[in-house]
Parts: structure tokens; C-alpha cells; sequence
């Protein structure tokens, strides 16, 4: 979990200028598509509407980047012009006579921006508890805490600004600040959490599994799945919980299927999720079909991580084993074990 703040800074339609503790940058675009040129080079992001979800093409200055996706290309980039620099303590700063007639609890919301960036997060989280009867400093607040291992603090604070989800953003846009987590998914894939319902309602996810809270969990997963429906990360989340606070249950087992109808092979995220529905298929006694899904998701190689492509393998051997096709399921074994003797369980169903 990363948290990227800045200041925002509109200088012509499409074209922002963003002051942040890396150095000033450009970001060209709207929503869905955005270049932004700054000290560490150029990154072009392309969003999936609907989804959550974006790639992001970086090119370090002075080498040519390379296509971190084969299902998504990015436009051409613009002529990179020169990136702004800006000092640390210009930066998410409020002036003096602002500050006279600013509300204490806005200020301090400000003033913890500007600490988290400048890397002091005791600090912040200092300011954001002073703020957290605005909704936006509730969201920081939860997601600082959540940082640190501070659960209960993480669940207080994102609860009430779960609570308070209609004013989500709106003092952050007031003093003109962007604050946004961004959550990996894979090297390929991340995901955008903004101060929103759908943001707060991850972060609590988040805690409560790391609570072992299952059913508080999947409450706020199944929430998130009626206000995104169509969220393939929402619903590799509910899967996954689904899976692990129910082991064996049939009746979860058939919801993780129906949370995959209809999934193809498009991205790791995708993938991911095949691999809950392999899962859940085998409880099922659908072996077959289990195995199924996990070759097809096996034949697109390309874009995928090592640890994603070893989870489907090591789960299509379970299948080969449920098929009673030892073989095969020893091959796979085998060829994990060679990659990483440590894998799962690998050398005990060796024998080794």
C-alpha cells in the first residue's frame, strides 16, 4: 500500500501542474488517460473504465520505456517539456493570511498532507486525528493508521468516514490537494483509491482480514461489489474471502463461480480471480472443469508474474491429483519444486 499526495495546481484545460515531494511534474489528460512528465521521466497511464484498474507505461529520462502490458497499448506520448521543480516547504503549504481565516480542522487536514509527503507520518497522523470529524481526514486518518498496524484506530477512523462517505473529497478539493492510495495488484496492475465510498470500503476490507474479521470483511466486500458490480478487483476480494473464511462450504463455493461468469484471460487481475474459480470448482468435485480454467489461464504467459503463473500451475496440479492423473500432477510438482524448493507444499507431495 503506497500513498501518493500532491498539490494540484490547473493551468489550462487538460494540462495540471502537481507539486510533490519528488520534484514539480505535467500530467496531460482527464480521467481514463493521463501522461505525466516530471524529474523521474514520462509515465502514461491508461485507466479501464468501470474498473478500478489502469496500466502505467513508465520511460526513465534518456532511455526509451518499455510496454508493461500486451493487452493494453498506450497513445503516443506528447514532447516532454521541462519538468518544474518546486521546494519541500512550498509544497501543500497554506499562506499566512489563508491560514487566519482557515478552520483549524481544515488546516490541519492541509498541514498533514504536506507532513506525509515530506515523509514525517507520526506527524500527519498527529494532524489527520485532529481532523477526523471531516470525512476526509477520517479517510487519511484510517488509511495512515491502517500503514502502521494500527487496526482499531484503521477501523474507528475508516467507519466514520464510511459513515460520512457523501462529503468524501470535498475539503481535499477545496484547498485544491489530490490524495490517492495506490494499491498493487501486480507489477502490470494497480488500483486507484481515491477518498470515496468505494476507497473506504477496500481499506476496511483490508483491516478486517488482517483482524481475521471474516464476516465484518465480507460484508463490506459484498457492499462493494452493489456499488461496482462490475469491479473485477471487487470481486477477486470477495472470492478470496469468501474461500477463506468458508472453507469447503458449498454454498460459498458457488458464489465464488458465479463471481467469475463470464471472466476471460484479460489481465493478471482476471487471472487471479480464475484461480479462486478453479479452486472453488474442485470443492465442488468439478475437477474437469477446474482444469479447465487453469489451462486456458495457463496459455497466456505473457504480462503475467512468476508468482502468478506458479499459483495457476501449482493449482492445476491439485486438479491432475483430484483427476487421478499422478503423472502429470507429479510433472508439475516437480517443475515447481525446481523453481522454488520452498513452494506451498511441494516437497512434502514429492516426498521429499
Amino acid at each position: 500500500m503506497g500513498f501518493r499526495f500532491w498539490r494540484r495546481v490547473g493551468i489550462m484545460p487538460g494540462v495540471t501542474l502537481n507539486l510533490s515531494k519528488s520534484g514539480g511534474s505535467l500530467s496531460f489528460g482527464g480521467r481514463g488517460a493521463k501522461f505525466t512528465i516530471g524529474p523521474r521521466g514520462t509515465r502514461a497511464t491508461v485507466g479501464i473504465p468501470g474498473t478500478g484498474l489502469f496500466y502505467t507505461t513508465t520511460s526513465s529520462k534518456g532511455r526509451p520505456g518499455r510496454k508493461r502490458s500486451a493487452s493494453t497499448s498506450a497513445p503516443p506520448l506528447p514532447p516532454a517539456p521541462a519538468a518544474p521543480t518546486a521546494r519541500p516547504e512550498d509544497r501543500l503549504t497554506l499562506g499566512f493570511f489563508k491560514r487566519l481565516v482557515t478552520p483549524d480542522d481544515e488546516e490541519a487536514l492541509v498541514d498533514g498532507c504536506r507532513e506525509l509527503v515530506l515523509g514525517n507520518e507520526d506527524k500527519a497522523l498527529e494532524h489527520f486525528e485532529r481532523a477526523a470529524h471531516l470525512a476526509d481526514g477520517a479517510y487519511l486518518a484510517g488509511f495512515l493508521a491502517l500503514r502502521k498496524g494500527r487496526l482499531e484506530e484503521a477501523a474507528r477512523h475508516l467507519q466514520a468516514a464510511a459513515e460520512n462517505h457523501g462529503r468524501l473529497g470535498a475539503c481535499l478539493s477545496k484547498y485544491g490537494v489530490s490524495a490517492t492510495m495506490s494499491l498493487a495488484v501486480t507489477d502490470e496492475v494497480s488500483a486507484h483509491v481515491a477518498p470515496d465510498l468505494r476507497g473506504v470500503l477496500l481499506g476496511l476490507v483490508e483491516v478486517y482480514q488482517r483482524q481475521q474479521l471474516w464476516e465484518d470483511a465480507m460484508v463490506c466486500a459484498e457492499k462493494l461489489q452493489q456499488l461496482e458490480p462490475g469491479d473485477v478487483l471487487v470481486r477477486l476480494s470477495l472470492a478470496e474471502l469468501l474461500l477463506t473464511a468458508r472453507p469447503g462450504d458449498k454454498e460459498a463455493c458457488r458464489k465464488v463461480v458465479n463471481l467469475a461468469a463470464g471472466i476471460e484471460d484479460e489481465t493478471p487481475v482476471h487471472a487471479a480471480l480464475l484461480i479462486y474459480k478453479a479452486k472453488a470448482l474442485r470443492a465442488l468435485g468439478l475437477a474437469n472443469a477446474a482444469l479447465e480454467t487453469l489451462t486456458a489461464a495457463l496459455r497466456r504467459g505473457q504480462g503475467r508474474s512468476k508468482e502468478l503463473l506458479q499459483a495457476l500451475r501449482y493449482e492445476r496440479a491439485l486438479a491432475y491429483e483430484d483427476l487421478g492423473r499422478r503423472r502429470q500432477a507429479r510433472s508439475e510438482f516437480e517443475k515447481l519444486y525446481a523453481e522454488d524448493p520452498n513452494y506451498e507444499d511441494v516437497a512434502a507431495r514429492l516426498g521429499l
